[in-house]
């Protein structure tokens, strides 16, 4: 059995509208830049839910933190989830894919929202 963790807000909004929401605080190694992370996710459009992409744990998608290397919603999101840990991310238009968006997937100014699970931290 799982201890309870305190009651505390697991919900917060950075600067920019960006919202973090803990599910699930990991107990592993903490994410900070510079680090290589694998990650599970399934990312989907605010407006209507429609699943645009996705990555299971077994598979995870690799990147560096911080480097720029994914949009600055995931890079500002994911930082100080430890390894086990599981977020939702709610990333506006200004921090995800803009006014370009990302056809065919993904309109222009869209908000997305991401389910992740940091998997590992090398």
């Amino acid at each position: 059995a799982e201890k309870a963790q305190p009651a505390k807000p697991a919900k917060q909004v950075i600067a920019g509208g960006l919202i973090v929401e803990d599910i699930a605080v990991g107990k592993g190694k903490v994410a900070r830049a510079g680090a290589r992370l694998a990650m599970a996710y399934k990312g989907k459009l605010a407006s209507n839910g429609n699943v645009f992409d996705q990555c299971p744990a077994s598979r995870p998608f690799k990147f560096r933190l911080g480097a720029g290397e994914v949009i600055k919603g995931w890079d500002l999101g994911i930082a100080g989830m430890a390894e086990g840990g599981r977020r939702r991310i709610t990333v506006p238009p200004g921090m995800g894919y803009g006014s370009r968006g990302a056809p065919p997937d993904i309109p222009p100014n869209a908000k997305l929202i991401f389910d992740v699970e940091l998997v590992n931290i090398k």
